[in-house]
């Protein structure tokens, strides 16, 4: 039977940044178009913060799980899983993440109904199935090599511009701009892990898209995706300039950018997930800060 310790490094905290980054930059993006009103921004912010981390978790239970049971996580470099080293059964696990799955679709009808904006139930139940069939079902799509495209979409644009639609009921150019930022560190994060596993991954039949561009390829998409983001924020830096506080995490995401690009591999790569979700979260809180800053001004 698990540990307790052994159940949280099996939600695998690390991808937790990418849970609260996107609801913390839509949070922002809602503030600047209506203002401080704490009492209307806070409690459908947090409900959307316990639905991305509900999800995240519950796709990392749902990774094991598929993962352990088709066999590709038996020879691992990367951090602890739950299957794929016995410490769970296949069935416990995959109770786990049907648990956390279904907390986080709860909660985000409770979200719906809070914002009336009953549509975006769609939106939800798109996200819990792209959670499962990541890796679950007969042609996962994580293993077509499509799983930085589903992050992109749902850890950035539906995540991003949900938030932000849920406190404010509008759809902003800017929201999006922001999505698309938030939806490329995320795919930074993914992109740590898959170049990580070329090696085992191509060897168990997981086409991810690591696989498919190669070594070189992907180590070049891993620095774009992680620097990118700066670019595409001098737009929103010129009409709010607080947030260009965002260049603070430059140096941020320079580091694990060199170090990738170096030829780190394996083991060596275990730090540069860290450094890419500690990028996400940071980055994202700046941009907060900066719109509260600017809202305030």
């Amino acid at each position: 039977m698990a540990t307790l310790q052994q159940w949280v490094q099996g939600s695998r905290p690390r991808t937790l940044p990418a849970a609260f980054a996107p609801v913390a930059a839509g949070t922002g993006a809602a503030i600047h178009l209506t203002g401080l009103y704490w009492e209307h921004v806070v409690p459908r912010s947090l409900l959307a913060l316990a639905v991305a981390l509900s999800l995240q978790v519950g796709v990392n239970f749902a990774n094991d799980y598929s993962d352990g049971i088709r066999g590709t996580d038996d020879e691992r470099v990367g951090p602890f899983r739950l299957v794929g080293s016995g410490a769970a059964s296949p069935r416990t696990v995959k109770r786990a993440a049907f648990l956390a799955l279904g907390l986080g679709g709860l909660l985000g009808i409770v979200l719906v109904a809070l914002s009336g904006i009953w549509w975006m139930l769609l939106a939800g139940a798109a996200a819990i199935l792209a959670a499962w069939f990541y890796t679950g079902g007969k042609r996962p799509y994580g293993y077509l090599g499509l799983g930085e495209v589903f992050v992109f979409v749902f850890f950035g644009l539906v995540a991003v511009c949900g938030t932000s639609y849920a406190i404010t009921g509008e759809l902003t150019g800017l929201s999006v701009l922001i999505a698309c930022a938030i939806g490329l560190l995320a795919v930074a994060i993914m992109l740590t892990n898959n170049l990580r596993d070329i090696p085992t991954d191509r060897e168990s039949g997981k086409t991810t898209l690591a696989v498919r561009l190669g070594d070189r390829r992907t180590r070049i998409l891993f620095a774009a995706v992680t620097l990118a983001p700066f670019v595409l924020l001098v737009p929103v830096m010129v009409q709010v300039p607080w947030t260009a506080l965002v260049l603070l995490a430059l140096p941020l995401a320079i580091l694990p950018a060199r170090v990738v690009l170096r030829g780190a591999s394996g083991a060596g790569l275990i730090p540069v997930l860290g450094a890419a979700g500690r990028l996400e979260l940071i980055f994202s809180i700046l941009l907060l800060l900066g719109f509260v800053l600017g809202s305030a001004a």
